[in-house]
């Protein structure tokens, strides 16, 4: 399945809309790598245990959020966005959303 933030697939014509999709991801993150990210902000460098947590969220969202389109009988999924959240009372939920319009390409 061709998955894309552009509103068309180039050399492909969008022959159905099928409709929007999504693909949602809440991830806690733990008290260790809560911990290691709090020892980050002080010394400094990146959070590779954050980093990691993100895009294994982002990636499940975007492999959601395609099953759906397949279930909808779609074979491309256009102008997909992903957005990004924070949530819980100490910040430690991340909310990973995508979304695009699920289509019939030929």
């Amino acid at each position: 399945m061709i998955i894309t933030t552009t509103p068309q697939v180039e050399g492909h014509t969008i022959t159905g809309y099928k409709g929007i999709v999504f693909g949602e991801v809440i991830s806690g993150v733990d008290f260790i790598k809560d911990f290691a990210a709090g020892l980050r902000d002080i010394f400094g460098g990146r959070s590779k245990s954050y980093e990691d947590e993100l895009l294994r969220a982002r990636e499940e969202a975007l492999r959601e959020m395609q099953e759906r389109a397949s279930l909808m009988g779609a074979n491309a999924v256009v102008g997909v966005d992903i957005d990004y959240e924070v949530l819980g009372q100490s910040g430690s939920m991340l909310m990973v959303t995508a979304s695009g319009t699920a289509v019939t390409i030929e």
